[in-house]
């Protein structure tokens, strides 16, 4: 890459502000252990993808933070029009709420079995 040329220059200045954005937004995903990481940037259709990974993976909470990421980046970030992300967990992990990342949650003393499952300690 030339230091002179525009597009490129643009495109490093975009990633950073974008990896900035994340840091300074969110930084409760490297606190619990997580990572987001830019897949890819296209800075002429203003499109970015987002993988969100360690702790984030299998997180339940991982669609909000999807969700939060993508409507704060295209206000904040006016030459982003399209955020993708996803955990790598599955379908409906990018972020579409309707879906579970192919995971459902699971609560202690849960049995799947035919049986009525645990009573109720009340």
């Amino acid at each position: 890459m030339s230091a002179d040329s525009q597009d490129d220059g643009g495109e490093d200045e975009l990633r950073e502000r974008v990896t900035n954005f994340l840091r300074r937004n969110f930084p409760q995903i490297q606190m619990h252990g997580g990572s987001a990481a830019i897949q890819h940037l296209d800075r002429e259709t203003g499109e970015v993808h987002i993988s969100l990974g360690g702790a984030c993976s299998g997180c339940g909470i991982s669609p909000m933070t999807i969700q939060a990421i993508k409507s704060r980046m295209v206000k904040e970030i006016p030459e982003i029009e399209t955020v993708h992300a996803d955990t790598g967990a599955g379908a409906g992990a990018d972020g579409d709420l309707g879906g579970t990342g192919g995971m459902s949650p699971s609560f202690p003393g849960e049995t799947t079995d035919e049986d009525e499952g645990p009573q109720a300690p009340f």
